[in-house]
């Protein structure tokens, strides 16, 4: 007799495999191959929201100033969201070093990020506004790879390949796999304007429809995801590159790393709450009808297979085991004497190696043209990165998620 188990595995089978199919074909028939060039180039703003930020802040403007940009164009609003270390002070060594350049600095009481990026946007000058996080820094070409596509007036945000810096630790090596194929996957979703999420690391946002949307939520928990819905909600278009590259740092401890996706993903969960109305919607094209569903249930499908998991091949496996055992009184040694390794075609249940079997094709094939359109190499940081990301990613997610609905059943107050 099937399971409630094996019916709902089959099930988020089938749907993952039919997803990752559309969007390998989608991604073929729309991939741009042959850049554009810029006809003219604008004044851009480039804001950097600091906290905190002694560490980064100095190799992040750094990155900024060697921009590949004429300097009469390009501006840069740093702005010290009450930072109580020196990152103030090495800002003001920065700008009283570089005075050929525009650099502005803004000092706040701390009031979070959306509120730094809103008084940035205020007193900004620039056609075009870029985001970028306090420990990210871009590529020299950025600015003249991406701005081209806003040569189609309905391209609102614009968005490079985002890849880990530096990982040394096991646990950023893993997140070094999983940006470059989430990346992949975005630009997958891109060829359909199904992008639903701008990160902070150098997202460049057309300025006159994000002042339009209003700027940024102060309250909102992640704000470069709100702000994606909302100029969705708008019907502009957010398009994501892969030939130019933006470097930030990842977490390199499992507590910080909890942390990070804990606020990311309960961040996602009152968003979608607040956007539900988006989900199948058809006034949205695509992204209403195939993204929004697929963020929406994501939290809800990764923690139900992870508690049907355990469930499975944990608590009952166990319970039936000391049920077993206690009928002989716990002799153990009988139970290893009598081990057998059996093996029956007739007992292999074919639909679930068939469901196998094709996740494994499809999967190596996403893998082969995530890195190859990322131009990385599969085994650059070791033979272990790519299988542990394989692995153990799922089941990461799945306990940070689980983390996230517990809080949200006890309605435990989010802390940064």
């Amino acid at each position: 007799m099937v399971s409630l188990l094996q019916i709902f595995v089959w099930i988020a089978f089938f749907i993952g495999m039919y997803i990752i199919v559309f969007w390998l074909l989608t991604f073929m028939e729309h991939f741009e191959r042959s850049p554009k060039r810029l006809k003219k180039l604008p004044e851009v703003s480039v804001a950097i929201p600091a906290y905190n930020e002694e560490d980064n802040i100095e190799k992040t403007i750094s990155s900024v100033l060697n921009l590949d940009y004429p300097k009469h164009l390009l501006e840069l609003v740093v702005v010290n969201d009450g930072s109580t270390d020196k990152t103030e002070h090495i800002i003001n060594n920065i700008i009283n070093s570089n005075k050929d350049r525009n650099i502005k600095l803004i000092t706040q009481k701390n009031s979070g990020k959306g509120s730094a990026l809103n008084k940035a946007l205020e007193i900004s000058k620039g056609e075009f506004f870029v985001v970028l996080d306090a420990d990210s820094f871009a590529n020299s070409d950025a600015l003249k790879k991406m701005l081209p596509s806003f040569e189609d007036k309905d391209v609102a945000i614009v968005l490079p390949l985002m890849k880990i810096h530096n990982p040394r630790s096991f646990l950023q090596r893993v997140q070094w796999s999983e940006y470059l194929i989430n990346f992949f996957y975005k630009s997958l979703m891109g060829a359909l304007n199904c992008v639903h999420v701008a990160p902070g690391p150098f997202s460049v946002y057309r300025k006159k429809i994000l002042k339009e949307a209003g700027g940024f939520d102060e309250r909102n928990l992640t704000e470069d995801l709100e702000i994606t819905l909302r100029i969705h909600k708008a019907h502009y278009k957010v398009v994501q590159l892969l030939n130019t590259e933006v470097y930030t740092n990842a977490p390199d401890t499992l507590k910080d790393f909890y942390k990070q996706r804990n606020r990311w993903y309960k961040g996602t969960m009152f968003n979608m709450f607040n956007y539900k109305w988006m989900v199948f919607n058809k006034r949205y094209g695509d992204f209403g009808m195939l993204q929004m569903p697929r963020v929406f249930i994501s939290g809800f499908l990764a923690v139900s297979l992870l508690l049907l998991t355990l469930y499975r091949f944990v608590f009952k496996t166990a319970f039936d085991h000391i049920y077993r055992w206690s009928k002989i009184n716990f002799d153990l040694l009988s139970v290893i004497r009598n081990l057998s390794f059996d093996f029956s075609w007739i007992e292999v249940n074919f639909t679930n190696l068939f469901f196998f079997v094709v996740s494994i094709i499809l999967g190596a094939i996403v893998i082969f043209y995530a890195h190859r359109f990322t131009k990385e190499k599969m085994l650059r940081y070791g033979i272990f990165s790519l299988p542990a990301y394989l692995i153990l990613y799922s089941i990461l997610v799945s306990g940070v998620w689980l983390g996230v609905f517990i809080e949200m059943l006890l309605k435990r107050k989010q802390k940064w």
